[in-house]
């Protein structure tokens, strides 16, 4: 076998999952480590999205690194430009740089249960790894959909986090396609330099108002030399969002309080009623992602913006046709239709220790350990993986906390000692499955009687953490042995993985 270089670690992605791992993982005492970014900067998914008024939806002191701090953040809701300024600045404060290889794409990572190791092919070349963090995330691979005749559009089309900041919109008749997070942020901030703007809505969203504000200097002062003043200011944040959870995961029925603030917000800009019956969504807020804007309502109320309640059926030459065959000439199309969130392609390039990739293990739905470990994947785990999300608090939670697992695995691989490996034992995922799927039903992600993309093709939600971000740490503070197959390695001659079960106490 050809000799590669080989790492204790290999972390694939650079955003906040990645960026997070390689700091827990110096923090443990871990500097044998790699981080493989197939772009040529770090930032995952506040590096790709750069659209106009691209901002986040979570507050800036919750949607941040506990262990890093920001007294600077400059708004309430921090736009995309100070978010990936952050990521920069976290990479170098930890010192990470030397561990990232940038334009190192993975094309392929197989297990080799003989050396019990990751064998990992990249756009520059192979290494191994004793184990892979996959932390790739779920809005990393933008998804267009198959609509018949896109090929022959004779326009301009991109996808909002492949925003071309080349092409000007002055004066064109744009098309934009979804009425998701990202497209109720780009509809105000360029409606005023569109010709003509038509938005195609499938499905009309609860657009609730963004208390958004500036962060005044004193704020930011204070927050700089009291850092228990920036602490107190997210753990207020944190517990709102806590409290929040039992009306979205246990009494859906009890939103409708929540419902007629998101009816005031449409009556308050949308006078025209035909318009704001369009616009007014008939199924329960929560159901699919609460977004938030004060400027979403205003620009479809300009007399150059067209809003067809209809998704698009197919194109013909210029002419876009909706569903309801409304026909609409325009000169780019804009689309704002999310990501391979249920079906993440990075599964495709991961084969386990039967030969199979991850992708066909998981062809009847996302299932993992603790949102972790894949059974027939020893070594391997994702950061933010099945059920680690979250409708309504800060995805660096989850994060966190399933940094602390990572943590606790590679500890459990050191106690254990010599070469060994970690599979997680398909009755141990089956069963943490199916608890989390009997408290999905209840929920109103499953209930409130609408389609997400919190659904997988089969209609299960694989994608949403049914609980609060304080169970979900509970979960993950440490491994149980009890769960997982250890794997050995067999004499040196035997070239071969003794797969027997050892049973070892946490």
């Amino acid at each position: 076998m050809a000799q590669h270089e080989h790492v204790r670690v290999a972390v694939i992605g650079s955003g906040f999952g990645g960026l997070g791992a390689a700091v827990r993982l110096r923090r443990e005492g871990i500097t044998d480590f790699v981080v493989l970014e197939r772009a040529a900067s770090v930032g995952g998914t506040w590096r790709d999205n750069s659209y106009p008024g691209c901002a986040c939806d979570v507050p800036s002191h919750l949607y941040s690194f506990s262990f890093a701090p920001n007294p600077d953040w400059p708004r309430t809701f921090s736009g995309q430009p100070h978010i990936r300024a952050y990521l920069e600045n976290v990479t170098d404060t930890f010192g990470l740089r030397p561990h990232i290889r940038l334009e190192h794409e993975v094309l392929k990572m197989h297990w080799d249960d003989a050396e019990l190791r990751w064998e990992i092919e990249t756009s520059r070349g192979t290494l191994t790894a004793d184990m892979v963090v996959s932390a790739t995330g779920p809005l990393s691979d933008p998804k267009i959909p198959e609509v018949p005749g896109l090929d022959g559009f004779e326009g301009k089309i991109f996808h909002s986090a492949q925003w071309d900041h080349d092409y000007d919109l002055r004066g064109k008749r744009v098309a934009m396609i979804g009425t998701g997070a990202s497209a109720i942020q780009i509809v105000p901030a360029i409606q005023p330099e569109a010709g003509r703007l038509t938005l195609f809505q499938r499905t009309p969203p609860w657009v609730m108002p963004r208390m958004d504000r500036a962060i005044s200097g004193a704020e930011r002062w204070l927050h700089d030399k009291v850092p228990l003043t920036a602490s107190a200011r997210r753990r207020l944040l944190w517990g709102i969002r806590e409290l929040q959870v039992s009306a979205f995961t246990k009494r859906p029925n009890e939103l409708g309080l929540i419902e007629s603030i998101g009816r005031s917000n449409i009556r308050r800009s949308i006078k025209d009623p035909a318009l704001r019956a369009k616009l007014t969504p008939s199924y329960r807020i929560g159901c699919k992602r609460i977004l938030l804007s004060s400027t979403y309502y205003p620009a479809l109320a300009e007399p150059n913006v067209d809003v067809v309640a209809s998704g698009l059926k197919e194109v013909r030459g210029n002419t876009l046709v909706a569903s309801d065959g409304t026909e609409t000439e325009a000169d780019v199309i804009i689309f704002g239709t999310g990501f391979h969130v249920t079906d993440m392609p990075i599964a495709d390039r991961v084969v386990g220790a039967q030969g199979v990739t991850l992708a066909e293990t998981w062809k009847d739905g996302m299932e993992s350990l603790r949102g972790a470990t894949a059974a027939g994947f020893p070594n391997w785990m994702t950061i933010i993986g099945p059920n680690t999300g979250l409708g309504n608090s800060s995805m660096i939670l989850m994060i966190e906390s399933q940094l602390s697992y990572l943590a606790d695995y590679l500890r459990q691989l050191n106690v254990l000692g010599g070469r060994v490996a970690l599979d997680p034992r398909p009755a141990a995922v089956g069963a943490w499955n199916e608890r989390v799927q009997q408290r999905m039903k209840r929920t109103v992600w499953n209930t409130g009687g609408c389609t997400s993309w919190y659904l997988d093709a089969n209609g299960r939600n694989t994608t949403i953490w049914p609980g609060t971000t304080t169970e979900f740490r509970k979960a993950t503070r440490s491994v149980d042995l009890g769960e997982y197959e250890v794997i050995r390695a067999a004499g040196a001659s035997a070239g071969t993985a003794d797969r027997a079960v050892e049973k070892e106490a946490v």
